[in-house]
């Protein structure tokens, strides 16, 4: 019996292109679907359509053809406006089914649209059904540890991330000093991180300070838009001055492990994985 086919829905950075090589090595056909304006990976090798998201129905039509059943949805994307998507003939169908949940936040969105994709007879697969490894377990991950400053700090940090979350809010927060530097909201974690670089406090001398926080809202879908972090997010908390990254074990997405923590390393930060249930300000190694 030949091995199911998988469709992607990409969106950009690197993770959908970990999903599709993934699954091709373990003898699945893979069928890829790059948004415009979102999908900025190089597929050679792999069957890709080019497509607007609008174009639903040549969406639908073409993973239909190919015999897909099984759809990742995956990869950066912002939020369209209503009008910029111009929704073909079955897009615009859709989106009536989508109804007020288009203008919810980003995981109300993205519910409805994995339940109207299932209506469609699809069924939505999470990026680690095939990317086993990519999110890590509870504990440090770099050499270097948070200290007590850091480690208020992120409690902090978890006490707005879930304020954030539980309005659909976003999933960061930089946090310094007990300060609440920026919160994530549509702009991302790079143009947070960016944004934060030029709001820091003056910290102990020749030390960074300040923590990024990345946490799952609370009751998202875990197959649709996890945390992620990457070498990319790595290079803007160093800009930024930072400290440090905590993100939540078990729901953060880490992209290119061995390189991004390795570019920790380098900038002398720390990368730590917690429970937010239980995290405390003296336990530094969860």
């Amino acid at each position: 019996m030949s091995p199911e086919p998988l469709g992607i829905l990409a969106g950009g950075g690197h993770v959908p292109l970990q999903v599709a090589r993934t699954a091709r090595a373990a003898g699945r056909p893979v069928h890829v679907v790059a948004l415009e304006g979102w999908a900025d990976q190089e597929w050679d090798g792999f069957p890709v359509l080019h497509e607007r998201a609008g174009a639903a129905g040549r969406i639908l039509g073409h993973l239909r053809a190919q015999g897909v059943r099984q759809l990742v949805l995956t990869g950066r994307a912002q939020r369209p406006s209503f009008l910029s998507l111009r929704p073909d003939a079955t897009g615009a169908r859709l989106l009536a089914r989508i109804g007020r949940a288009f203008f919810a936040g980003d995981d109300g969105l993205l519910r409805a649209v994995a339940r109207v994709l299932e209506d469609e007879g699809f069924e939505i697969l999470p990026a680690q059904a095939v990317l086993r490894d990519i999110l890590p377990a509870a504990g440090l991950l770099t050499r270097t540890a948070p200290d007590a400053s850091a480690c208020a700090d992120i409690a902090r940090g978890i006490a707005v991330v879930r304020a954030l979350g539980a309005v659909d809010v976003g999933q960061g927060a930089v946090i310094q000093q007990g300060l609440v530097l920026g919160v994530e909201a549509i702009e991302g974690t790079d143009a947070l991180l960016a944004r934060c670089a030029g709001l820091k406090r003056e910290g102990p001398a020749g030390r960074r300070d300040g923590v990024l926080v990345k946490l799952v809202k609370p009751g998202q879908d875990r197959r649709l838009d996890l945390p992620t972090v990457g070498p990319e997010t790595i290079r803007g908390a160093a800009a930024a001055g930072l400290a440090g990254i905590a993100i939540e074990a078990g729901g953060t997405i880490l992209v290119d492990r061995a390189g991004t923590l390795a570019a920790a390393e380098a900038a002398g930060l720390f990368v730590i994985a917690i429970d937010p249930e239980r995290f405390t300000t003296t336990e530094r190694t969860p």
